[in-house]
């Protein structure tokens, strides 16, 4: 288990961007949270396995339909465990 904290650049709010990482976070079996940033930019911060952290990253990479990634950045960060994933406003 590990945690990773992302923050993607874009065209990443305003396109359902935080709803489609729930979605993908929960399908992959991971937990965490997601909220939009001030400086337009998206948050999340996930905890799970190796191999399914490594599959949502190349979902961040294009992110929902909508959605025009410019940037992922990618940090380790202290474990955390959550029960859920969260959107916060």
């Amino acid at each position: 288990m590990e945690t990773l904290e992302i923050t993607v650049s874009g065209t990443v709010q305003g396109v359902f961007f935080r709803k489609h990482t729930r979605d993908e976070a929960l399908r992959l079996g991971l937990s965490g949270l997601v909220s939009n940033q001030p400086d337009g930019t998206v948050f999340i911060q996930v905890t799970g396995e190796k191999e399914p952290l490594q599959l949502f990253l190349s979902w961040c990479q294009t992110g929902p339909p909508r959605a025009k990634v410019t940037a992922v950045r990618v940090n380790q960060a202290p474990l955390r465990l959550y029960n859920d994933f969260q959107i916060l406003r």
